[in-house]
């Protein structure tokens, strides 16, 4: 899969120092990954779940979240939010994803 706007995750672990190795794991696992649908995701990240036209996943044992648009048929994941999970649970994300 090809990740667009990896700087955010960049930008996030610059800011999260702890992050970087759950995030840069991440980013090496997505990379090698050919989905085809959510259930190929959920066979790679059993913990990912959807909201709307996202994809949230648990990254660096439930510590921070991923909030992506993954477009299957283009083998691409739109980085949208990188969130500790205090931030996630304000959900001022929500209405990206509707």
């Amino acid at each position: 899969m090809r990740i667009i706007t990896e700087a955010k995750l960049r930008e996030f672990w610059t800011v999260n120092q702890s992050a970087e190795t759950a995030m840069r794991e991440w980013i090496k696992i997505v990379r090698a990954a050919d989905w085809k649908n959510f259930s190929d995701v959920r066979a790679t990240f059993n913990h990912a779940d959807v909201f709307g036209d996202c994809t949230i996943f648990d990254v660096g044992g439930n510590k921070y979240r991923i909030i992506a648009k993954v477009r299957y048929q283009r083998h691409s994941v739109f980085i949208r939010f990188v969130l500790t999970h205090i931030e996630y649970d304000k959900n001022k994300w929500h209405s990206d994803c509707k």
